[in-house]
This record gives structure tokens, sequence and C-alpha cells, in this order.
């Protein structure tokens, strides 16, 4: 893994421009609204979770598989890829860079069935349709999305270092490295270096917890522009779970543009 996130890919490559994020979405939201578009990515999000969860694989592995997945749709309409094919893809792909080991075809596939039966069927009335060879196509095609730029640097081992500063605060670091689970479901990971997600997600926990710890913060060096930025985004998230109803996925996932079907072989 490349030691440094400064000359890394995901810092050269991969950190967003938010107007182009935005620019990139237009054709998506000319069938969905920008609400509706997020909770669909917010149900993905969820998909991805449970699959990697299913697939007992650790957190780093579903937020590496997750964050490939908003990259893909940063640069791509949702017409592209069916986002139930790309999600196990992304999980795939994810298992194999973050060396947790390799997923067995077969067992990644009896998965997603099983997870979209039982846990999903409020969205999908059908089983999961694809097959090996699929998740396989779709692989060569998201890598050459992702311009091979696969390590993924996460806000967790930032967090780490940063409770490690203030004094082994248990309850702190379990809740903020939930608040960066949340993350996920946002567009931060796009936008801002893990470092500054860290930060975003442990000032929400503060507050949360009421630790006092602002002189602790005016001492990083850090743009606290951006940090309030991100703390923004995360509780923007907590607002729309609130009007996340499990009943109007269905609805929104056939309103959502779709790939043409490929012809028969």
């Amino acid at each position: 893994m490349a030691g440094n996130f400064w000359q890394s890919s995901h810092h050269q490559q991969w950190i967003l421009d938010k107007q182009d994020l935005i620019r990139e979405r237009q054709h998506d939201l000319k069938n969905l609204t920008e609400e509706e578009y997020q909770k669909i990515f917010m149900f993905f999000a969820n998909v991805i979770q449970v699959l990697g969860e299913q697939l007992k694989l650790r957190q780093q592995v579903i937020a590496t598989a997750t964050v490939y997945f908003k990259r893909f749709y940063a640069r791509n309409s949702l017409k592209c890829i069916d986002p139930l094919l790309l999600a196990p893809t992304c999980i795939l792909l994810a298992s194999k860079v973050e060396e947790f080991g390799v997923i067995s075809n077969s067992r990644l596939i009896t998965t997603c069935q099983t997870v979209i039966k039982n846990k999903f069927s409020y969205a999908y009335q059908q089983e999961f349709p694809y097959r090996t060879n699929h998740i396989l196509e779709c692989e060569f095609y998201l890598l050459e999305n992702l311009d091979c730029c696969l390590i993924v640097y996460q806000p967790y081992r930032p967090l780490l270092q940063l409770i490690q500063d203030i004094g082994q605060e248990d309850q702190l670091l379990t809740l903020t490295w939930r608040l960066i689970n949340d993350s996920l479901r946002t567009d931060v990971s796009l936008l801002y270096p893990p470092y500054q997600i860290a930060i975003g997600c442990l000032q929400i926990a503060c507050v949360i917890l009421q630790k006092e710890l602002k002189a602790w913060f005016a001492e990083l060096n850090v743009d606290m522009e951006k940090v309030q930025e991100i703390a923004r985004a995360v509780l923007n998230v907590f607002e729309l779970w609130k009007s996340y109803d499990e009943k109007e996925i269905q609805g929104l996932l056939e309103k959502m543009p779709k790939p043409k079907p490929a012809p028969q072989r």
C-alpha cells in the first residue's frame, strides 16, 4: 500500500470537485430529485454493508467497496450498469485489494441471492438475476473506470491516532467509528481527505457525548471550514434517514435510469 496519502492516487485523482460531481449527475437528476438520488445510494450502501456482514468481511473491506461504488457513479450514470450488479462486484474487488482473501464466486452469488430474498424483498420482487460471468465482466469495467486506482485510504486509521492523542476514550472511539460508517452514505469520501472526515465525525461525537475538547480541536492544523462541511453532510444524512421509507424504495428503483438489456446470446 502507498505509505503516503498525499502521494497516492486517492489524493491525486480521487478527491473530486463538488461542482464536477453535481455536473456528472445531471443526466440522472432528469429522472430523479436530489433527495431520491441520495436515497438510492443510501439503499445500495445498505446492500453492500449487509452483503459484507453476511460474508464476514472486515469493515475496512466494506468501506472500500462502498467507495468504489460511489466513485464509479461519480463518473457514470446509473444507466451504465445496474447498481445491483455493481454492488457485489465492488465487494469482490475490495476483498482482493484489501487482501482479505478471495471470496469464491459461488459463495458470492449464493449470498447475494439469500440477502436480496431475506433482507431486501421490499425492494426486489424477483430473485437476484446475475451469475458469475456477469460479475467477472463487470469487474473489468469497474477496474477500467477506477483507472486501476484501487488503494483507498479510510478515516479509521487517522481516527485511532486522534483518539490516542486525546487519551483512550472507548466511548468516543466507538461512536465516531459508527459515524464514519454513516459517512459512507454521503459524498464526503469523494470530496475530502480521510483525516478530515475522521475529525468531522469526531466533532459530532464530542457534541453528542458532551465532551469539551474545544482547546484540543483548536490546536489541530486543519481547515476547520472543511471539517464543518463534513459534519453538516453527515448530519444531513440523519435528516434524510427520517424520511427514508423502505416502502418507497421499489418505486425509486423503477424510476431510476436503467441499462438497456444486453442482446441475448
